[in-house]
């Protein structure tokens, strides 16, 4: 009996998500990824440079980088204070700058200078964490692996009562994965982020113009705008 109540409840909130995603859809009609690049290195490079920093501030540093840096090699052998002048306007230029040289140096000396394939193979390296090996997966060679959650999964995640947490991003990215199909992953973080930015903002959302209102349970909103 309680098994039955489990899957009906969940069958239930399936149905939801998906309706939240196909009205999202129709609202982000024009959504993409975020970030600028034209190759799995120049992405590698970019996604370590973006953590806990805007999108907008990455995609202005990258270009010069991008031109001054070509391979792997490039990155490993480029003098560290000089690359830390590279991306100054980046948070962390000094951490970020040693993890993206020691990172291309084992990108160099163990994988041909490619960024591999693979999540085991993308989190020993460092600077990338879980979320940032399925953002690579996802978007460099479009293998759906997992779900990457940011601050805007994370949170609009609870606030819709899909996850339990808006505070752990593991524990919300295995709920997360449980409950939407896998067909919306590659998409679902990009329209968690329009919205999140449009409507739903950290820490009082617009939910007085927001057409999810209705239907969203709006788990820990304390003030509303």
């Amino acid at each position: 009996m309680k098994r039955d109540i489990y899957y009906f409840c969940y069958e239930l909130l399936m149905a939801s998500a998906k309706e939240v995603i196909s009205i999202l859809k129709k609202n982000y009609p024009d959504i993409k990824y975020y970030l600028n690049f034209k190759t799995p290195l120049e992405l590698f490079v970019a996604a370590i440079l973006s953590a806990q920093v805007r999108d907008e501030v990455v995609n202005a540093t990258t270009p010069n980088l991008f031109k001054k840096y070509r391979t792997a090699k490039d990155y490993m052998d480029a003098d560290l204070n000089e690359l830390v002048k590279d991306i100054k306007n980046i948070s962390f230029a000094g951490n970020k700058a040693k993890y993206i040289k020691e990172a291309c140096r084992i990108l160099a000396e163990k994988y041909d200078g490619k960024v591999p394939d693979k999540v085991e193979e993308l989190t020993e390296l460092p600077g990338i964490g879980r979320k940032t090996a399925n953002v690579i997966m996802i978007n460099a060679f479009n293998k759906i692996t997992g779900i990457p959650v940011d601050v805007h999964v994370l949170r609009l995640g609870y606030r819709l009562g899909w996850t339990t947490t808006d505070k752990n991003a593991d524990r919300s990215a295995t709920e997360l994965e449980g409950l939407i199909p896998k067909e919306y992953w590659k998409e679902f973080p990009w329209l968690m982020k329009a919205h999140g930015r449009a409507i739903c903002k950290a820490p009082e959302p617009y939910c007085s113009r927001c057409f999810l209102s209705s239907i969203c349970p709006k788990n820990g909103v304390k003030r509303q705008l």
